[in-house]
């Protein structure tokens, strides 16, 4: 049965999603079987595309709605916000 469940975070890196952070999210999304896709300012983007995620232009202090649905979607929403929340190790 496929799980549907989302959560807020807002970035915190210096920077933003930038190129670097972009492929680091959408290399761990590529990992889960669940759908990702963040939401921000009413537009969404597929979270395992680097170029979508480089299309909404977060920069910091944005807040991102996080929307996880399939087999393992909590533990694909865990790790998606676990590395926004670290600033993608690079704050």
């Amino acid at each position: 049965m496929a799980t549907k469940c989302s959560a807020e975070v807002t970035i915190v890196n210096p920077l933003g999603l930038h190129a670097r952070p972009a492929a680091k999210l959408a290399q761990l999304c590529q990992q889960f079987q669940s759908k990702i896709a963040l939401i921000q300012d009413g537009k969404s983007a597929d979270a395992s595309s680097v170029l979508a995620l480089l299309m909404l232009a977060s920069s910091k202090g944005k807040l991102l709605e996080i929307v996880a649905e399939g087999e393992d979607a909590e533990l694909a929403l865990q790790a998606v916000v676990q590395l926004i929340s670290s600033g993608f190790e690079e704050a």
